[in-house]
């Protein structure tokens, strides 16, 4: 399912026009991106989690030149979905 598709599908079930629907997709989307990349967890009960991950420092190869290289430590994105919602897509 595409943004596009959600925004037709919310706009469909709640009489709601389009471009107001698109209007709050994109500001929920910008709001949990902003959140997570000033280090803060997005909580929403009974969906998940998007959350920050700390990746440590390692050592990796690069074989076609057969050297070390070193990927230093950096945070990524993560979402944890919660146990209702592992349920309902688990039936």
């Amino acid at each position: 399912m595409t943004k596009a598709e959600i925004v037709n599908e919310i706009a469909k079930t709640t009489g709601i026009e389009k471009a107001s629907v698109l209007a709050v997709v994109e500001g929920l989307m910008t709001s949990i991106k902003d959140s997570l990349a000033h280090g803060e967890n997005v909580y929403l009960r009974g969906f998940g989690s998007f959350i920050v991950k700390q990746r440590a420092e390692k050592t990796a190869r690069n074989i076609s030149k057969n050297t070390a290289v070193i990927i230093p430590a950096h945070n990524i994105p993560a979402f944890k979905p919660a146990a209702e919602f592992k349920k309902e897509v688990a039936k």
